[in-house]
């Protein structure tokens, strides 16, 4: 009898075990070919029992036997997949203000997208506006809700909640950006942005025709303040007579504090305005005095491209790329370089040369056009250089501190403070430790770096 043994639904047994032979082929081609990491004893096992079902003679007539070797095969496929899955990275970010900011949260979800599209072994999440205090009840629902097992929190009021949901969930991986501290399972990231900020400096204090230059702060943190001593020393460098006025706002995402921050800037006479705040009003209100007065207000894009906001007033700006520091993060815990016992010496601390920021009014135009002939017909004596204009000066120092070396660093003394005293003695380059501990703003800066 040439007849085929069919199952209860009608389906010949020997197609099954071929389909089922091709499901395990597929799944193990697209695991060692996209996702790899599974161990070669536990895949070379498998694949053996695979073999063995396959190739095994079973008589037609017996019904039983053939059911059992199907149910071994689905067996075999579900404890593949099983392992594929674990291979799988979760990962989740929580971000301070709303993705639709378009300043810091904005522009670390334009990373986290980055890293979505790029690898197919990696799943994301983010919960968005998120306060420090809600910070742990939020990680908590992440990891036991949607078993997440990498979890990225993206603002400095996140770092003590993340250090202490670090303690509790030992075997998940956690980094945190701009803060400082650190543990088995934890580390530190941050794209930093001083050196962009001393070129907008650069431009302030050439642009500016009332000396008075204006710089609108979320929180008093080392961060914060590093950026505004960075932005006053270029001030500084081409403008010895300009002074930087600080307004603390006390929020990192305010368009209205903002707006009525620049307001009462302007009105005091500042006429060119750095800041750091999580939305485009400041620039909104700077093109607004401009269209409907003629007032000329200079001012930068923050973290994101801003020049659509503003085609009359923006500069230049601090753009930042997440992406490429998320990107390699994520691939170093793949490949287990990183894992929930090592990161305690893990900082990062990316700038030009790794190209994880980029100067800019928007990507790929370092300088508004608008603004160019000005800043080449300012000229200033570098005790190097020489005769420069302030033009060739922002991109020399530019171009120095992209290379490897990094010739050029803004935070090199002799440096004081406000009072006189000398915080960077000549010739002495600030380490990373100072510029994290920072809390004194330089002597052309007036306002109290405690808020």
């Amino acid at each position: 009898m040439n007849e085929r043994i069919k199952n209860k639904k009608g389906y010949s047994t020997l197609t099954i075990v071929l389909a089922a032979g091709i499901v395990v082929a597929l799944i193990a081609g697209y695991f060692l070919g996209g996702l790899g990491k599974v161990p070669e004893s536990d895949y070379k096992s498998l694949q053996q029992q695979y073999q063995n079902l396959a190739t095994s003679v079973v008589p037609k007539s017996d019904y039983e036997s053939l059911q059992q070797k199907y149910q071994n095969l689905t067996s075999v496929v579900q404890n593949l997949t099983a392992l594929v899955q674990a291979q799988k990275i979760r990962a989740a970010f929580i971000y301070v203000g709303p993705i639709g900011d378009y300043g810091w949260s904005n522009a670390h979800d334009v990373g986290r997208r980055y890293v979505q599209n790029l690898f197919p072994w990696l799943e994301t999440f983010y919960v968005e506006s998120v306060s420090a205090a809600d910070a742990p009840a939020v990680i908590d629902s992440l990891i036991t809700q949607k078993k997440v097992n990498v979890v990225f929190t993206t603002s400095f009021d996140f770092m003590d909640p993340t250090v202490e949901e670090a303690k509790k969930y030992p075997n998940v991986l956690f980094f945190h950006c701009s803060g400082y501290k650190r543990a088995p399972n934890l580390g530190t990231y941050f794209a930093e942005l001083y050196q962009l900020y001393y070129l907008n400096g650069l431009m302030a204090g050439a642009l500016t025709k009332t000396d008075k230059i204006g710089y609108v702060g979320a929180y008093p943190t080392p961060e914060v303040i590093r950026h505004i001593n960075a932005f006053a020393l270029g001030v500084k460098a081409v403008n010895p007579n300009a002074k930087v006025y600080v307004r603390w706002l006390l929020a990192w995402y305010n368009p209205d504090g903002a707006r009525q921050a620049a307001q009462a800037l302007v009105s005091e006479g500042v006429d060119a305005i750095a800041y750091t705040e999580d939305s485009p009003a400041i620039i909104q209100f700077a093109e607004e005095q401009y269209k409907t007065t003629g007032k000329q207000i200079y001012v930068f894009s923050h973290y994101s491209p801003m020049y659509d906001y503003g085609p009359d007033v923006v500069v230049s700006g601090e753009l930042v790329n997440w992406g490429v520091i998320y990107a390699d993060i994520l691939m170093k815990i793949k490949e287990g370089i990183y894992n929930s016992t090592n990161l305690e010496n893990v900082d990062y601390w990316w700038m030009l040369k790794e190209r994880a920021v980029e100067l800019g009014a928007k990507f790929g135009m370092p300088i508004n056009p608008k603004f160019s002939d000005n800043l080449k017909s300012k000229f200033v004596q570098d005790p190097i250089l020489g005769k420069i204009s302030v033009y060739d000066l922002i991109f020399t120092r530019l171009k120095q501190m992209s290379e490897e070396t990094v010739p050029f660093d803004p935070f090199t003394g002799p440096i004081k403070a406000q009072n006189g005293t000398v915080m960077i003695p000549e010739g002495v380059r600030a380490d990373h430790d100072t510029l994290w501990n920072i809390n004194w703003f330089v002597d052309n800066v007036v306002g109290s770096p405690t808020g």
